[in-house]
């Protein structure tokens, strides 16, 4: 039986940027550079200069090192599927999640905490040039920044994906040279740590153990986002690149945790400074806050555009709310700056908590459902259905693993369950997840994927 032609129409008169619906087959004509290239926007954000920092400074070099190299191959490995699961279907997260274990209601949930991640990633990265540019002029009062800065990357999404890879591919030259600046300036700047950065470890600590298990922990914070957040842009790529993929999944990590980190344990050991927006600014003068404005705006662009798509989806589905993607990605800038004229920064380690949790959970529920549940198993459909007329609002192999995962990962992380499993919450919930996913499966029988069998998804589209 087919769908109701309501459904092929949805997001009317913006259908590039496909917010409810999947990218028909041609219209996915993007190559895998201009993929990568758009997902660089995250890849080259001054955070991960901060995060690297930080942890050396608290934990040591090796240990910091260490776990760069672990989040690198999880989230390469989740992004490569995520990326190869998106291109296949021509959905993002949001949409895979309807059909791939969550329902139409399930997944609307799942998209609204998903929003809110970006956004708040959004108020954190802007209060990072806020900080650098009020060093400049501090006698104008950072709500002003924040509003200027906050209101920047409103217009430049306007136009959706196109201009994105637009933004990114004119600004990258850019950010290259202001980064290959930093490293040679940083060169020749005398260093507090007069040592091998690499032996530098705080008195008391050591390599591996606890140390180690408490950096893990702040890569989880993240990993989930930059796995996940592949799926967004990844379904425009051209069908004869599905090979790209590995490299949409991995280049993005390999620059995230392992360049921009591991500068930011370079720069943090030789400055002994933790914070990017301070040592960015000793290192460049004004250089340094124009590099850090250039960081930030192609990283807010693609948190606000990611926001927006999954705000979409949320209201069509729950409240049937759908004044497009524009509106969305003002509501989305709107609330960053709330969130930043509020304080968001000073809840950081809760809000990454939750967060490498939650997404990390339901990247591997949308993983196992694909691999072991649909291709391995057999059970349930093996394509990917995302209109509500052909979906259950509810499938308990998503919902229900990704309930009873968060909830349990979130105790352990507030070390109610022991040391290990409180620095490695993230992970636990993960692997629970996908074990319930298996296990949900399987007592259900597939009954809740769809409503209806359908015939009008192209068989290239199936994964199974």
């Amino acid at each position: 039986m087919k769908s109701n032609n309501v459904d092929n129409v949805e997001n009317k008169g913006q259908k590039d940027d496909y917010s409810l619906e999947r990218v028909p087959r041609n219209k996915r004509n993007m190559g895998w550079i201009s993929i990568t290239n758009i997902t660089f926007g995250i890849a080259t954000a001054i955070f991960y200069f901060q995060l690297g920092s930080v942890m050396a400074l608290q934990f040591g070099a090796i240990n910091a090192i260490i776990s760069a190299v672990y989040a690198i191959v999880v989230a390469g490995i989740l992004g490569t599927f995520i990326a190869y699961l998106s291109a296949k279907t021509g959905m993002n997260v949001n949409l895979l999640s309807r059909g791939g274990g969550f329902g139409y209601i399930g997944a609307s949930l799942t998209s609204l905490i998903y929003a809110s991640n970006f956004i708040m990633y959004c108020a954190f990265e802007g209060m990072i040039l806020v900080f650098a540019v009020h060093e400049f002029f501090p006698s104008i009062p950072k709500s002003v920044f924040i509003i200027i800065f906050g209101s920047i990357v409103i217009p430049l999404n306007w136009f959706g994906i196109k201009q994105l890879d637009k933004l990114q591919k004119w600004s990258l030259p850019l950010f290259v040279i202001f980064l290959g600046a930093a490293i040679i300036v940083s060169l020749y700047k005398t260093p507090i740590y007069e040592g091998n950065f690499l032996t530098y470890m705080p008195e008391g600590v050591k390599v591996g153990g606890s140390a180690l298990l408490l950096c893990i922990g702040m890569q989880h914070g993240i990993m989930g986002l930059t796995a996940l957040l592949a799926s967004d842009y990844a379904r425009f790529l051209k069908p004869k690149d599905m090979k790209g993929t590995i490299a949409i999944g991995f280049i993005p990590q390999i620059f995230c945790y392992g360049v921009m980190g591991g500068l930011g344990i370079w720069f943090g050991v030789l400055l002994a400074q933790p914070n990017p927006g301070v040592y960015i600014v000793q290192l460049l003068g004004i250089g340094g806050a124009l590099f850090t404005l250039l960081t930030q705006i192609r990283i807010n662009v693609t948190n606000i555009y990611s926001s927006s798509l999954s705000l979409s989806n949320f209201f069509e589905n729950v409240m049937n709310f759908r004044p497009g993607r524009r509106f969305w990605v003002v509501a989305a800038g709107v609330t960053a700056m709330v969130l930043m004229l509020g304080g968001i920064v000073d809840h950081l380690d809760t809000a990454l908590t939750f967060q490498g949790v939650f997404l990390l959970s339901w990247a591997a529920v949308l993983v196992t459902d694909a691999l072991v549940v649909k291709k391995l198993c057999k059970i349930g459909p093996a394509y990917y259905e995302a209109r509500q007329s052909n979906l259950h609002k509810w499938n308990p192999v998503g919902v229900v693993s990704l309930i009873i995962a968060s909830v349990l990962g979130t105790i352990a992380a507030l070390g109610y369950m022991g040391a290990f499993l409180q620095n490695t919450a993230a992970i636990f919930a993960a692997i629970l997840a996908a074990i319930l996913t298996v296990v949900i499966a399987f007592i259900t029988k597939g009954a809740y994927y769809t409503r209806y069998q359908v015939d009008d998804i192209p068989k290239e589209d199936y994964i199974a």
